[in-house]
């Protein structure tokens, strides 16, 4: 199975470089043990999970329309987006390539909270990507 990683942090210090290798390097151990082929590392440093234009981001997000990985790894939820209706959407863009998201943390997919506010989001979403 083809998966890319996708690591943050908001600031980039060399404390948060600490941070990011550490995260990247649970993503990777994860996969090898998991026999997934990682495709493609992103990483954000210094871009805050409050917005969406974010060069890892848009990356991850533009090969995942290209149909070039079926999972991404990620520490957890709040990695992808800070704001929670933002990482519904983007959720589930990555869903309508046919990606699922697996969090090593925390999964968002059970929280009752998503479970709630998916029909609503995907009422006014429509297709646009975000």
């Amino acid at each position: 199975m083809r998966a890319a990683i996708y690591a943050r942090v908001a600031c980039a210090t060399r404390q948060t470089r600490d941070t990011i290798v550490s995260q990247l390097k649970a993503l990777r151990d994860y996969a090898v043990r998991s026999g997934m082929e990682i495709v493609e590392e992103f990483r954000d440093e210094g871009y805050s999970g409050l917005r969406l234009d974010r060069p890892g981001l848009d990356g991850l997000r533009d090969l995942a329309e290209r149909r070039g990985f079926e999972v991404l790894l990620t520490c957890c939820p709040d990695r992808v987006a800070r704001d929670f209706v933002l990482q519904v959407r983007i959720l589930e863009e990555l869903e309508r390539f046919g990606v699922r998201t697996i969090f090593l943390e925390g999964d968002a997919a059970d929280d009752q909270l998503w479970k709630l506010a998916r029909p609503i989001t995907e009422a006014t979403a429509g297709s646009e990507r975000t």
